[in-house]
């Protein structure tokens, strides 16, 4: 499975741009079976979504993502700021997307560990459910950003059988060292691939470095993308060869279980 990260820098609050913003790197990339792009690529990361979050049955971030893996049969995943109607009042999610243009499938996680620090929880509904997508053979795990601080919400188990790790953020560059080391760590401890997409440039409240990367099970980084500068980073996961090491190096076998 070829993977692309789309490592964007985000205008705030204009979907459209960001859109052009997209498409121009993904046409700049080799063509690949998966693009990843950040959280809330659209729009920024609007703790306070108000008049910038997206209508689901209206968005045209989510509109242009199907539209781009049916031209190019591949997946696009990646989060927006989404407004939904329930029976008694209008929710907002971070809501992180995964489209599969070659089957017409589409899938979502909701974002579990809303990131208080910011205020993201004062007006985000958290999700309460993991998300693992089938895809090419990979069972693929959906996190968002501040999830990858909690490591028994991606912890391998029975239950939570996955093969990547997909993680999409707005990591600021104040805590790149924790970026740097948590995604090194969910890798390892599961025995599983990360692939994590984070976005460049500022907004109001931070300035973002980057340093998406594809990360290997033994914590080896295998691909990544440019500091501080919109990028791509191509990589082809090896299924068999996860499987392979899986099997004689046990770790998984012999984790502690809950």
């Amino acid at each position: 499975m070829k993977v692309t990260i789309l490592q964007t820098d985000i205008e705030w609050g204009s979907p459209l741009e960001n859109i052009r913003r997209a498409e121009a790197l993904m046409a700049s990339a080799p063509a690949s079976d998966l693009y990843v792009l950040p959280e809330m690529w659209s729009t920024g990361f609007a703790t306070e979504p108000q008049g910038i979050a997206e209508p689901e049955a209206s968005s045209v971030s989510l509109v242009w993502m199907r539209r781009m893996a049916h031209e190019r049969q591949c997946a696009i995943c990646g989060s927006l700021a989404i407004s939904t109607d329930s029976p008694n009042c209008q929710l907002y999610r971070n809501r992180h997307y995964f489209i599969d243009g070659r089957l017409g499938s589409e899938y979502f996680y909701d974002k579990h560990h809303l990131f208080s620090y910011g205020g993201e929880d004062r007006y985000y509904t958290a999700g309460q459910k993991h998300t693992i997508v089938s895809f090419m053979g990979f069972r693929l795990l959906l996190v968002t950003c501040y999830d990858l601080r909690f490591p028994m919400w991606s912890r391998y188990a029975d239950s939570l059988q996955f093969d990547a790790i997909v993680c999409v953020a707005n990591w600021p560059e104040s805590r790149q060292n924790a970026w740097q080391i948590l995604t090194r760590a969910r890798a390892i401890e599961n025995q599983a691939y990360l692939i994590g997409c984070n976005r460049v440039g500022d907004d109001a409240y931070a300035h973002y470095r980057g340093c998406s990367a594809v990360i290997s099970p033994i914590g080896k980084t295998l691909c990544r993308c440019r500091p501080n500068v919109p990028d791509t980073a191509t990589f082809t996961l090896d299924l068999e060869q996860l499987r392979q090491k899986r099997a004689k190096f046990r770790v998984l076998a012999e984790r502690d279980i809950q």
